[in-house]
């Protein structure tokens, strides 16, 4: 498999001229982390711009960040913190999720490519919502920037929106431009026990329409809680239903104190403290609950107040099913044993079309995936929208071919 590995922005623009030329597909590849993402399909030449990394401009008074699509998060991280500040829509690790290897290291332009976001989603948006600005490659090995270092820039299409969540297909991301955010001084975790999906779902509704500014809500039923190391230290048995709150002390205490008292009927609580609230949502967001030998990982997104009859249906099929559900309900993870044909897709998908919402296969057996449409399948008027912005971004279909959907 020939690795081609530009030196910076320029070097790649001769390389993908060179794959144009020669009609060549490319798979783009940074820190590996993510591989196993989408469909199993690959191209034989893979393009790894790992080593266009490093950090191009930081200005922690106006909150912006720009820097090379392949420097690490860890990195990106550390200096932020540095300055008490963050990404605001708190990337999750997927490293044990996708079977990466300790050596694979996510980047800024692998979480922007594939949109992603953790707990914090629900009152702060995804990696689209903070890209102000990119340099990329087309597929016609031009470069091209769009956005700019300004928050209200608004003139022109917002191109941020189309190729965050691409993953890859579109174009070379080289260059990225995010807004940051300032950390919070402190957290706490109100953690209600005991609930059914159903009352749980509903407790956190309750919880998000207060003018308390819930940062992240999920429900964990007794087996996948049993699974969470924080939730054991913390002596907290059986299901677990979750409310972060964020901000400066004093803010956090009060809002504490006056959103506990609406649970009065719901049974036992705990507090998490700081630490452990963070080491929690770090789980969540990681998916870890979950995790486990020959499963099978969706990422399921119906109604939050469908969720719980969506997850009761579905069991009704698949008994063996685990889920966690996140973002107030309208993220539900779910897990099954890979031992199903299709991996659950034909129930899962059918369910999800009786109640509304989408489904995405996360992880899987390579064999699964390259068999098993791991995105929805795209109705017509959407799959021929689909097929007009990828040829006017690659037409030669150079950029991960199949990585989305089969022959696209």
């Amino acid at each position: 498999m020939p690795v081609l590995t530009p030196a910076d922005a320029a070097d790649a623009q001769e390389m993908i001229a060179s794959a144009a030329a020669e009609r060549r597909p490319l798979e783009i590849r940074a820190g590996a982390s993510k591989r196993a993402l989408g469909r199993s399909e690959r191209p034989q030449d893979v393009l790894d711009i790992s080593r266009l990394a490093g950090v191009i401009d930081y200005e922690p008074s106006e909150l912006v960040l720009t820097v090379h699509a392949a420097t690490p998060m860890a990195e990106i991280e550390a200096l932020l913190d540095g300055h008490g500040q963050m990404l605001s829509f708190e990337p999750p690790d997927w490293r044990a999720l996708l079977g990466a290897t300790k050596t694979d290291s996510g980047t800024l332009g692998g979480v922007v490519a594939c949109n992603l976001a953790g707990p914090r989603r629900v009152r702060a948006g995804a990696a689209r919502d903070y890209l102000l600005g990119f340099a990329a490659i087309n597929g016609r090995a031009e470069p091209w920037k769009a956005g700019s270092k300004v928050v209200k820039n608004v003139t022109g299409y917002d191109l941020c929106k189309l190729q965050a969540g691409a993953f890859g297909t579109l174009s070379l991301l080289t260059e990225l431009t995010l807004k940051v955010m300032p950390k919070p001084q402190t957290a706490c975790t109100l953690v209600l026990t005991g609930l059914d999906d159903a009352a749980a779902i509903l407790a956190l509704t309750m919880a998000l329409n207060t003018p308390h500014e819930v940062s992240a809500a999920a429900h964990l039923p007794a087996a996948a809680a049993a699974r969470s190391a924080v939730l054991q230290s913390a002596g907290i048995a059986g299901a677990a239903t979750a409310i972060r709150l964020e901000g400066p002390h004093r803010s956090v205490a009060f809002r504490v104190d006056a959103l506990e008292p609406l649970f009065d009927a719901y049974g036992p609580r705990a507090r998490l403290g700081d630490l452990d609230t963070e080491a929690f949502w770090t789980e969540i967001g990681a998916v870890q609950p979950l995790l486990g030998p020959a499963r099978c990982i969706w990422r399921l997104c119906p109604s939050p107040a469908q969720a719980p009859a969506f997850v009761a249906d579905l069991k009704t099929q698949l008994p063996e099913a685990e889920v966690i559900y996140d973002w107030g309900g309208g993220l539900v993870w779910l897990a099954l044993e890979d031992d199903q044909e299709d991996g659950g897709a034909s129930l899962i998908r059918e369910a999800l079309k009786r109640r509304g919402g989408h489904a995405t296969l996360i992880a899987a057996p390579a064999a699964l995936r390259a068999t098993t449409p791991v995105f929805d399948p795209l109705p017509t008027p959407l799959k021929a929208l689909h097929d007009r912005i990828k040829s006017g971004f690659d037409p030669l279909g150079l950029f991960n071919p199949g990585r989305m959907h089969q022959g696209l």
